[in-house]
């Protein structure tokens, strides 16, 4: 995938900086006001949402292509924290020249509201799947849906790919505590689901993995 590329679309015809920071520093502070764009070009990151005590909600993981927050796109203060996970190159781009662009093309205006609804599907099956699903079904969906993330990327081409996430991100995202993400990923890695190796996940039983998490 081009480094300047979207969601997995073609590169976007417009100059940006390039900049990279190491794993654990923020891409974006929620309260930061910015007349940029930043996309990811390389490596993983995460936008969250936190409470003044300092807990947090993982909204999403970031991967290659992923505009850290579709918000950003229209105005210059997105509300979250973006943090990098491991070391994360990103390009920033400035919003008006993203503005003008897509207001004058239709096919990346067209792309704009499929991200945006793609954005709130998630949001939704988020706000489900914190309410009314089990531990288990939380962590199977998340590891399915970023194994299908990553394919769509063209990032991987077989059940194993790059999974740097430690149980606190796996928590923070499912509303866990680590000990239980600890306590669930050991039981799919001894049922033989699926099998975690450093920084890299392998789903060894897809449609078991699929029925757990209620997968449709």
């Amino acid at each position: 995938m081009s480094k300047d590329a979207v969601g997995g679309v073609a590169p976007l015809p417009v100059s940006g900086t390039m900049h990279t920071i190491p794993a654990r520093r923020l891409i974006q502070h929620p309260k930061e006001w910015s007349e940029f764009v930043p996309i990811v070009c390389s490596g993983w990151a995460m936008s969250s949402i936190a409470l003044p005590d300092g807990r947090r909600q993982v909204i999403s993981f970031l991967l290659p292509g992923d505009i850290v927050s579709i918000g950003s796109l229209l105005a210059p203060l997105s509300g979250h924290t973006v943090e990098a996970i491991t070391e994360v190159t990103y390009r920033k781009f400035k919003r008006q020249e993203i503005k003008e662009l897509l207001f004058g093309r239709s096919d990346l205006l067209e792309r704009l509201f499929t991200l945006w609804n793609e954005a709130k599907a998630r949001a939704d099956q988020l706000a489900l799947d914190l309410g009314r699903r089990r531990a288990d079904e939380r962590i199977a969906r998340l590891i399915l849906r970023l194994s299908e993330k990553v394919a769509k990327r063209s990032l991987v081409r077989t059940q194993t790919f790059d999974f740097p996430l430690r149980q606190r991100h796996i928590a923070d995202a499912t509303g866990l505590t680590p000990v239980h993400v600890s306590k669930i990923l050991g039981e799919l890695q001894r049922a033989g689901m699926i099998e975690i190796n450093g920084r890299s996940l392998t789903i060894l039983n897809g449609s078991e993995l699929q029925r757990v998490a209620d997968w449709r």
